[in-house]
């Protein structure tokens, strides 16, 4: 049951009696309404000669970084609208070290959007394992064609550099784990080599004290 809103007036009084209006009093509210709006200052957004400022977390064009993509295709599969299209082939790569196997990786031809059947849900952006999509707030992309609307890999690309940095951390939170380890190694590796290079620099002769033949 839905809660009356506060300047809501029951017709009748709590005792049963029918409550008696003022003539004239709705026009007077509209008439009050109508004067407090008047004496405001009017906010108006000078677009598109002035663009707005959008939250830091807004949903307006996805960027591509290909380089993170390794086409597991886990997008394409999530995405309810199937408005996600992608094609690769495999390639061979030589072993990295002599005597060692051939692996096969996966190469990108084709990673297109299109945005007349997106929702922008983000469910691509959270599936993504390899942080290759990222939300971008710009939003002018309009088309007057609607096959303009399916973006391809180059322009998904390009919206990449509309994409803001990500939000400082707090000062007083933990530090993240994935950090610390990489901290913890890269100090045990510096520690390492410091003892390595001790251990290969030449000993300089002490000189003799006096008295000593």
């Amino acid at each position: 049951m839905s809660r009356p809103s506060p300047d809501h007036h029951p017709a009748t009084k709590p005792s049963g009696r029918p409550r008696l209006s003022i003539p004239g009093s709705g026009l007077a509210k509209g008439l009050a309404v109508t004067l407090r709006t008047m004496t405001r200052k009017s906010v108006t957004e000078q677009y598109p000669d002035a663009l707005p400022e959008l939250p830091p977390r807004t949903r307006g064009v996805i960027g591509l970084f290909e380089e993170n993509c390794t086409v597991c295709m886990l997008c394409a599969r999530e995405c309810p609208d199937w408005c996600i299209y992608i094609d690769s082939h495999k390639e061979t790569v030589p072993p990295a070290a002599p005597g060692g196997r051939e692996r096969s990786r996966n190469v990108l031809d084709r990673f297109a959007i299109d945005f007349s059947l997106c929702m922008y849900c983000g469910i691509c952006i959270e599936v993504c394992p390899f942080d290759a999509l990222f939300w971008s707030p710009e939003f002018e992309y309009a088309e007057t064609d609607i096959r303009e609307l399916t973006h391809e890999r180059d322009k998904l690309r390009e919206w990449m550099w509309t994409v803001p940095a990500p939000p400082a951390l707090d000062p007083s939170a933990e530090e993240p784990k994935e950090i610390a380890a990489a901290r913890k190694t890269a100090e045990k590796l510096a520690a390492a080599q410091a003892a390595q290079a001790a251990q290969a620099a030449p000993q300089e002769p002490q000189e003799p004290q006096e008295g000593e033949s």
